[in-house]
């Protein structure tokens, strides 16, 4: 195993979470945007109001993006397994 060899997994394993995790930063930002906007017009300063709101988001994230996740994530661990051959070399 080459150290470019090495560097290419680390890279598509970066890729691949940062693909993985963005649909939930950006969720979890916008939602909390929007949040912090109501309170600053309406002056409600609740903690709950900016938890529940985002927990409800991510459910519904989680749901929409899981067939998506999952084809990612199973054909990186397709291709790492196939090429483990390749890679003992």
């Amino acid at each position: 195993m080459t150290d470019a060899t090495i560097l290419t997994l680390a890279k598509e394993s970066i890729k691949i979470c940062i693909l993985i995790s963005a649909p939930f930063l950006l969720t979890a930002l916008i939602v909390g945007l929007l949040i912090s906007v109501l309170q600053a017009v309406t002056q409600i300063q609740e903690m709950t109001l900016t938890f529940v709101p985002k927990i409800l988001a991510m459910i519904l994230v989680f749901i929409l993006i899981l067939p998506w996740m999952l084809k990612k994530m199973t054909a990186f661990t397709e291709n790492l397994i196939l090429n483990i051959p390749h890679y003992i070399k």
